[in-house]
C-alpha cells in the first residue's frame, strides 16, 4: 500500500539575510518533506523585511505534522522568525456577517458549495432577517441580532459568544452596514475581512457611489480589507474597478459595483482560506 502524502504550508516573516532560505529548505529536508511551491519577497535585500510561502509534502507515517510544527517552533525562536504553519487538508471555521443586501453573501455561499472557498461556514450572522430564507436553504444556521445605538454592546457580545462558541477563525462582513468596536476588532485581530463598496482610499465612509457619481468618476471599485479600528483603512488585500461614464446614475453605479464586490471579497477570502496573505506595516503581502 502506497503512503499517503499530506500537504501543509509555512508563512515567515523575519530581517532580509543570508542563509535563510537555506535554513528552511534544509530544516524541511531534514524532516523528509519535500516543497512542492516556494514564493519569497523582499521589501530590500539590504537589511529589509524578507518574506516566504512555502507549500511542502510530508508523509504523516514517517513524521507527524504535530513533530514538525513543534521542531519549526524551536528554530524560529533561535532564528526570530515569525511565522504559521497550516495543514493544507483544515477547513477554516468562517462566519459571514450581512445585512441587507445579499449578492456578496450569495456569491461565498454558492462558491462554498461548489467547493470553490475550503472552509466550514458554521453561522451566518445578520442585523436584519431579511436573508434567513436563502441562509438556510444552505443548510446554514442564521442568526438574526438586532443591532441599534442603544444596544450595541449588547449585541456585539452575543454575537462574540456565538463566534467563540464555534470556534470561528475567520469573520467576513458582506455588505454588513455596522462600524464594530475596538472591542470586538481586538478579540479577532487580522481575522475579520471587509468589502468597502469603494476603491480606497478614495471616496471611504458612507454612500461612496453617491459622492463618486459628484465627482464624474470615470473608474468605480471596491477594496476588500482587513478591519482594524480605524474606519476603512485596514490592511488592502484586494481591488477590483469597472469603467463608467457620465450615463451612469447614482443607481446605475451601485448596480455595477454589486458585481466588483462580490469578485473582491471572494478573492480575498480565498487568498485568506488558503494562507496566501502576510500582514506587515498595514500592507498585505498576497503570494
Amino acid at each position: 500500500m502506497a503512503i499517503e502524502q499530506q500537504r501543509a504550508r509555512l508563512l515567515v516573516s523575519c530581517q532580509d539575510r543570508p542563509g535563510v532560505v537555506a535554513n528552511i529548505s534544509s530544516f524541511l529536508y531534514n524532516h523528509e518533506a519535500n516543497i512542492v511551491q516556494s514564493d519569497q519577497y523582499s521589501t530590500d535585500p539590504e537589511g529589509g523585511m524578507f518574506f516566504m510561502r512555502i507549500e511542502f509534502a510530508w508523509q504523516e507515517e514517517k513524521t507527524a505534522f504535530s513533530e514538525i510544527k513543534q521542531a519549526f517552533s524551536d528554530l524560529a525562536d533561535a532564528e526570530h522568525y515569525q511565522w504559521r504553519m497550516e495543514q493544507a487538508s483544515r477547513k477554516k471555521r468562517m462566519a459571514i456577517f450581512v445585512s441587507k443586501e445579499n449578492h456578496c453573501l450569495s456569491e461565498l455561499l454558492w462558491k462554498w458549495r461548489a467547493g470553490e472557498l475550503y472552509a466550514e461556514i458554521p453561522l451566518v450572522i445578520s442585523n436584519h432577517p431579511d436573508n434567513k430564507e436563502e441562509v438556510e436553504a444552505y443548510g446554514i444556521p442564521f442568526f438574526h441580532i438586532p443591532s441599534t445605538k442603544a444596544n450595541r454592546r449588547e449585541a456585539e457580545d452575543k454575537a462574540i459568544e456565538l463566534l467563540h462558541e464555534h470556534n470561528i477563525e475567520l469573520i467576513v462582513l458582506a455588505r454588513y452596514m455596522q462600524i464594530l468596536s475596538p472591542t470586538f476588532v481586538s478579540t479577532f485581530p487580522q481575522q475579520i475581512i471587509n468589502i468597502h463598496h469603494s476603491f480606497l482610499p478614495a471616496f471611504i465612509g458612507a454612500n461612496p457611489y453617491a459622492k463618486a457619481f459628484e465627482r464624474g468618476v470615470k473608474l468605480i471599485g471596491a477594496t476588500a480589507h482587513y478591519v482594524t479600528d480605524d474606519l476603512d483603512e485596514g490592511p488592502i488585500i484586494e481591488q477590483d474597478v469597472l469603467r463608467v461614464n457620465h450615463r451612469h446614475t447614482t443607481a446605475d453605479l451601485r448596480i455595477a459595483g454589486r458585481q466588483i464586490e462580490r469578485i473582491a471579497l471572494a478573492r480575498a477570502v480565498n487568498w485568506h482560506l488558503n494562507d496566501q496573505l502576510i500582514v506587515y506595516n498595514n500592507k498585505t503581502i498576497v503570494f
